[in-house]
């Protein structure tokens, strides 16, 4: 099964006005930040209603279905990845992963580093060295960096809250609202397992920190505790 079976069958369920929904929200306008990229429209239970059709196309094609200017061949493509992912031997498991940083430049929206980060970086690196992390955190790549806080959502799940609040850090200046809210959303997770840890993040860095950023981080808070948060402790 090729590419142009793949696609024919996501044309299938194609919906224009729901594409057109889609363009919007995922900023494809000019000088946005997924400028020109193109939608079918097609609603996320239904991606992955199809991605469980595919999820035994060789790797080869799977990264070649990554790598199309379509925006739902590439979220089909790394649904596909993650259950390959997931199947795979602990030499499967490095490839997919290595693939997978190879091919950052077509995980390009927020949606699919989202849906992706966390299951291939953040648990193929849950019990290695962590140091790409960093690495990607300082990235010119907006979506390298949004990877590199998103994958840490796998330590979390297992209480392990170091490397969350290393690439926090790292990232706590950055410009972009993208990584601001990721980041804040990283801080709130950690928050539910440990809100002690994360509330001696925010008591060192809220002053500074991108009010974006920090909303996210408090945003289950109580009111008096948002409130004073918001106002500098």
């Amino acid at each position: 099964m090729n590419i142009e079976i793949v696609e024919k069958t996501l044309r299938q369920h194609a919906d224009k006005k729901q594409a057109k929904l889609l363009q919007r929200f995922f900023k494809t306008g000019p000088g946005q930040y997924a400028e020109g990229d193109i939608f079918l429209g097609i609603k996320v239970p239904v991606m992955r209603r199809l991605a469980k059709k595919f999820e035994d196309l060789p790797l080869e094609s799977v990264v070649e279905i990554l790598q199309s200017p379509i925006h739902e061949m590439r979220f089909l493509a790394l649904i596909i990845l993650i259950s390959q992912y997931h199947k795979a031997d602990d030499l499967g498991k490095e490839k997919i992963y290595r693939l997978y940083l190879s091919n950052t430049k077509f995980i390009n929206n927020w949606d699919l580093v989202d849906v992706s980060a966390k299951h291939i970086v953040g648990g193929f690196l849950m019990d290695k060295d962590k140091v790409v992390l960093s690495q990607l955190a300082r990235s010119t790549s907006l979506w390298e960096r949004r990877i590199a806080i998103l994958a840490t959502f796998y330590f979390i799940g297992h209480d392990q809250f170091e490397e969350s609040l290393k690439i926090a850090q790292i990232l706590l200046l950055d410009k972009h609202d993208l990584i601001h809210k990721a980041v804040g959303w990283m801080l709130r997770e950690v928050g539910k397992k440990d809100i002690f840890i994360e509330e001696k993040f925010l008591k060192k860095h809220c002053s500074v920190m991108p009010r974006t950023m920090l909303r996210y981080a408090i945003e289950r808070f109580p009111e008096p505790k948002r409130q004073a948060y918001l106002k500098g402790v």
